[in-house]
């Protein structure tokens, strides 16, 4: 079943009528300090959208810390053999 097709793109989607591709959104319930609610109420900013974005950006920052802190012997021994040893082929390089 095609959800959206044009001339060029095919996209496949849910039996819902969603991308396929498109993360699934759930419902859940946030405390907001309330000025800041009122005053993106007011400006009329998708408040679910910019948590969603946010929180993207949070978890992105903490897997990458994560895989640096799980990865750091290895990129440690990596860095010291380049140091030793030099780069790999950098006798061919010819910049």
């Amino acid at each position: 079943m095609a959800c959206f097709q044009s001339w060029t793109t095919t996209l496949a989607c849910s039996p819902h009528g969603v991308p396929a591709d498109m993360p699934v959104k759930h419902a859940t319930n946030l405390s907001l300090s309330g000025d800041v609610l009122d005053a993106a109420k007011r400006l009329g900013i998708n408040i679910s959208q910019v948590c969603d974005n946010h929180l993207r950006e949070v978890v992105r920052h903490e897997q990458e810390r994560r895989w640096r802190e799980d990865h750091a012997d290895f990129i440690a021994a990596y860095n010291a053999t380049i140091e030793a040893d030099g780069l790999p082929l950098d006798e061919w390089r010819s910049f």
